[in-house]
C-alpha cells in the first residue's frame, strides 16, 4: 500500500470531506493537523511547492493538491492505482 498524508485543519470542510473519502475506501493516512502550528504549516508549503490552502494530500511523498484532485483522482478511476503502488 502506498503512504498517504493529509496536513488538516480540524473544521476546514474541504479535510473532512477529503478525509471521508479516503476513510470510505479504508486508506490508512497520517494525518498533521496545522491548526496553530506555524511550524507544521511551513513544512505543508515547502513540501507543497508553496501552496498555503488545506487539505494537502500526499501520495508516497508526491503532492497530489487538495480535496478536489482528490475526487478527480477518484472519478478518473486513478485514485485506486495510486493507493495500490508500492514504494
Amino acid at each position: 500500500m502506498a503512504k498517504v498524508e493529509i496536513y488538516t485543519w480540524q473544521y476546514c470542510p474541504f479535510c473532512i470531506r477529503a478525509k471521508a473519502l479516503l476513510d470510505q475506501k479504508g486508506i490508512n493516512y497520517e494525518e498533521y493537523s496545522i491548526d496553530g502550528d506555524p511550524a507544521a504549516r511551513s513544512k505543508m508549503c515547502d513540501r507543497s511547492d508553496g501552496r498555503t490552502t488545506v487539505p494537502q494530500i500526499f501520495i508516497n511523498n508526491e503532492g497530489i493538491g487538495g480535496c478536489d484532485e482528490l475526487y478527480s483522482l477518484e472519478s478518473a478511476g486513478q485514485l485506486d492505482k495510486l493507493i495500490k503502488q508500492d514504494k
